[in-house]
C-alpha cells in the first residue's frame, strides 16, 4: 500500500488526538501528508440556531472561525512532532463530509477515534450508528478506527 496522504477527523476529543498521534506516527514513517477535518455538525447547528431565533447560516461563520482556532489549538495539543499539517473545517453531516473530503483529496488513509466526544451512547448507536461505522460503509480506502486506549504510550498504564 502506498501511503502519500491521510485524513484525520476530528471533534477535538481525546480519542480523535489518540487517531491524531496514530496517524502522525504513520505519516513520518512513509513520509506522507496529513489532512486535519473538523466537521461542523449541520443537525446540531440548526437545533442551536433554532434556540437562538436565527438562520443556521447565520452562524456559520463564527463556529468556522472557532473551529480552526480549535484547530490550532488541536495541533499544539497533540502535534509532538511538528508535522506540517493542512487544516479544513467543513459544515454538514460529518460521516457525509468526511466522505466527500476523503474522495476529493483521494487520501490513500482515513483516521478516526473509535468515538467522539460525545461517547458511546446506547440509544445513538441502535438509531444512528457512528460515524467511522458510516465511514466505513462509504469508502473503499483503509479506515483505521483508533481506541482511546492508544493516548497511553505506557502499554502497563493502558492496563491499570
Amino acid at each position: 500500500m502506498k501511503l502519500q496522504s491521510i485524513l484525520v477527523a476530528t471533534d477535538f476529543s481525546d480519542c480523535s488526538g489518540a487517531a491524531f498521534q496514530t496517524a502522525a506516527a504513520l505519516a513520518e514513517t512513509y513520509n506522507a501528508k496529513i489532512v486535519l477535518l473538523h466537521v461542523i455538525n449541520w443537525k446540531r447547528l440548526a437545533v442551536v440556531a433554532e434556540y437562538l431565533g436565527r438562520e443556521p447560516e447565520s452562524l456559520v461563520p463564527e463556529l468556522r472561525e472557532r473551529a480552526q482556532s480549535q484547530l490550532a489549538d488541536f495541533l499544539k495539543r497533540w502535534n509532538s512532532k511538528g508535522l506540517q499539517v493542512e487544516t479544513i473545517v467543513a459544515v454538514g453531516a460529518p460521516f457525509q463530509e468526511i466522505a466527500v473530503i476523503a474522495r476529493d483529496l483521494a487520501v490513500d488513509l482515513i483516521a478516526l477515534g473509535g468515538y467522539g466526544a460525545a461517547g458511546r451512547g446506547p440509544v445513538e448507536e441502535v438509531f444512528f450508528g457512528s460515524t467511522a461505522e458510516k465511514v466505513v460503509r462509504l469508502l473503499p480506502c483503509p479506515v483505521l478506527c483508533v481506541p482511546m486506549e492508544a493516548v497511553c504510550q505506557d502499554p502497563e498504564a493502558r492496563n491499570a
